[in-house]
């Protein structure tokens, strides 16, 4: 169907790469488990349309640009490395809380909002999926927009799932710890550590 072929090894494939830890992951892990279920669950979604947005720009031809020139690629990535530390250092100042306060909607909105460009502004998820989704679609098709649509909407269906159970599984951790008061001013402050060096990490990383 439009040229798409080993789609039951393009599936397994998906979910191994889904479920191994990447920045995604941690990215998700540190939300979950520093502020909560909601926003942990609204950063996973977030997430998951930053990879729908990487499928249509794949689709569309538009992550070649990046794939092609240095400076795009360069640009992309700093940018997502600063957002990275900025995040990090906003969790680092901020006053910890003796109990968790409920997130408000205007919140788990923020957290989509930045879930959505921690993933779009990692070039590395660009390249990714410029490299891998044609592995599975026929030189020859006519429809190879299509395939990469169809590809690209089961990998982020697939990873929905698995983060959607990861910020629920790490919720559940911070539930335990936060019933200790001094516990939520460490998870505060490793957050924030743990953005730092995500964006750190990203800025210094080769294509």
């Amino acid at each position: 169907m439009l040229g798409i072929h080993d789609y039951g090894l393009f599936l397994a494939s998906a979910i191994l790469l889904n479920i191994a830890p990447g920045q995604d992951t941690l990215y998700i892990l540190g939300r979950s488990i520093g502020q909560g279920r909601r926003i942990g669950v609204y950063s996973a979604l977030g997430v998951s349309a930053g990879t729908l947005v990487h499928t249509v720009a794949a689709a569309l031809g538009l992550s070649a640009i990046v794939a092609a020139s240095a400076t795009a690629f360069l640009v992309v990535k700093l940018a997502g490395a600063a957002y990275l530390v900025w995040l990090g250092v906003r969790a680092l100042m901020a006053p910890a809380l003796v109990m968790p306060a409920p997130a408000s909607s205007a919140g788990a909105g923020k957290a989509f909002r930045q879930g959505l460009l921690s993933n779009v502004l990692n070039p590395k998820v660009a390249l990714f999926f410029l490299a891998f989704l044609p592995q599975f679609v026929a030189v020859g098709s006519t429809a190879k927009t299509s395939a990469f649509f169809i590809l690209g909407l089961t990998f982020v269906t697939t990873g929905t799932i698995w983060v959607l159970v990861l910020a629920a599984a790490a919720a559940r951790v911070r539930g335990v710890l936060t019933e200790r008061p001094r516990v939520q001013a460490w998870i505060s402050r490793a957050m924030g550590s743990l953005f730092v060096f995500l964006g750190l990490r990203l800025a210094v990383s080769e294509r």
